[in-house]
């Protein structure tokens, strides 16, 4: 029986980071820049004011306080997008917006809440002179050419991760789509006789299939492309059709028929069409899987991962076993999943020598985590995992562990409850 960590290796040593593409900003939240993203001018490009104010050279403002203020000539005022033309001469100033252009001669801004403004305009006057009430620093609120970015400078590296700081950033450096590695279209195909689709009136016998919806959602959560490709029945020639109709994809995930039942038939047609083993994990939910490379048209094989059909068990074996190898695909070095330690609250039972993965409701109180698992652990009971925002590990050594122990847990949603 493989370690979790043993059959996480073999998946990875069998996927590849894929092509690069290129699309537009906002397509490439979450994936991963493919080149190097360089500066070609100083952000910003020139000297810019950080407040509303006034533009002015230091030397005139020293000494300057409330109760000895300074008098300066207003010249001119210059709001962000424009260039002044005028240049700012020994006892003169101009009024300055946000962001503009810091103009010559000027070296600080002193921002208007520094000055008799407010005064000045309250009594509807024109604003042709003004008084400085303090010393600004010199340079104080002007923001230097080239701060953020120098022309030239690697800026995002490849194999940055894009989130919307990122995506800001290539804004910035007038990019409108970014290079990335592609997201990988995963076809899903869940097995059994048993099954029906969702809106489907049940028949005596049957249930609806859940693994399809719960896998294409987490492809999709994290990166992938998910296409269900439907429901194979428990006979060669339907499961030869969905095998087929998935040959498209990037990865294929399929549930149920892994185990050593007499309808287990996938084990069957992907021994006949590909190179799959059947593996057991030493992991509770989700003990049976396969993997392995499909082999498809043209000499073009397709990875392939076999998930049990319990619904908990699909859904965890996809958390610890699919969902590295899909950000191997696009490109993630870090396959790590967040963690907590986290004080238990109630027990975990292990029977078997295998890690268990328990589902879980992870709280927080003051710098301390408690975790308490969710109720029945049944690798059916789907609703455990819709309470849960983590996976409360057992370690395979351990037959239990309780009340009061500290736990590692594998957190599902950070955020859920508002607990983090």
């Amino acid at each position: 029986m493989l370690s979790v960590e043993e059959a996480r290796d073999k998946i990875l040593a069998l996927v590849s980071v894929l092509n690069p593409e290129d699309v537009p900003l906002l397509e490439a939240m979450g994936q991963v820049l493919a080149e190097d993203a360089l500066a070609t001018f100083d952000i910003p490009q020139w000297d810019n004011s950080a407040m509303d104010g006034y533009a002015l050279r230091h030397a005139d403002i020293r000494g300057a306080r409330a109760d000895n203020t300074v008098m300066l000539k207003v010249i001119g005022q210059v709001s962000a997008g424009q260039v002044s033309k005028l240049q700012v001469q020994p006892g003169t100033a101009i009024r300055i917006m946000t962001g503009a252009p810091i103009p010559i001669g000027a070296d600080t801004v002193v921002p208007f809440e520094e000055t008799d403004e407010s005064e000045r305009t309250n009594a509807s006057n024109a604003v042709n002179h003004i008084g400085i009430q303090a010393e600004s620093p010199k340079g104080g609120s002007v923001r230097p050419s080239g701060e953020d970015a120098r022309v030239g400078e690697k800026v995002l590296a490849e194999g940055s991760v894009l989130r919307s700081s990122e995506l800001g950033v290539l804004a910035s450096l007038g990019y409108s789509n970014a290079r990335v590695i592609r997201r990988p279209v995963v076809a899903i195909v869940s097995t059994g006789d048993e099954l029906v689709a969702p809106g489907v009136k049940l028949e005596d016998g049957k249930i609806y299939d859940s693994n399809s919806y719960t896998i294409a959602s987490l492809v999709k959560r994290y990166g992938g492309v998910p296409q269900i490709i439907g429901i194979a029945s428990d006979n060669l020639d339907s499961m030869n059709d969905m095998l087929n109709q998935s040959l498209i994809a990037d990865l294929l995930i399929t549930s149920a028929g892994v185990s050593k039942g007499d309808y287990d038939i996938v084990k069957d047609v992907l021994a006949e069409r590909g190179e799959i083993a059947f593996w057991s994990v030493r992991m509770r939910p989700a003990k049976p899987l396969a993997f392995g490379m499909l082999r498809g048209h043209k000499d073009r094989s397709i990875p392939h991962l076999g998930l049990p059909g319990n619904p908990v068990s699909a859904m965890v074996a996809f958390e610890e076993l699919g969902r590295p190898a899909l950000l191997k695909m696009l490109g993630y070095s870090n396959l790590e999943k967040p963690t907590v330690k986290a004080v238990l609250e109630d027990s975990i039972v292990n029977f078997d020598s295998r890690r268990v993965y328990a589902r879980a409701i992870v709280t927080r109180h003051g710098d301390t985590y408690f975790a308490r698992t969710t109720g029945p652990q049944g690798s059916n009971i789907l609703t455990s995992m819709a309470k849960a925002n983590g996976l409360a590990i057992c370690p395979e050594n351990l037959p239990g562990v309780g009340p009061g122990e500290t736990v590692e847990v594998q957190m599902l949603d950070w955020d859920q409850g508002g607990v983090f």
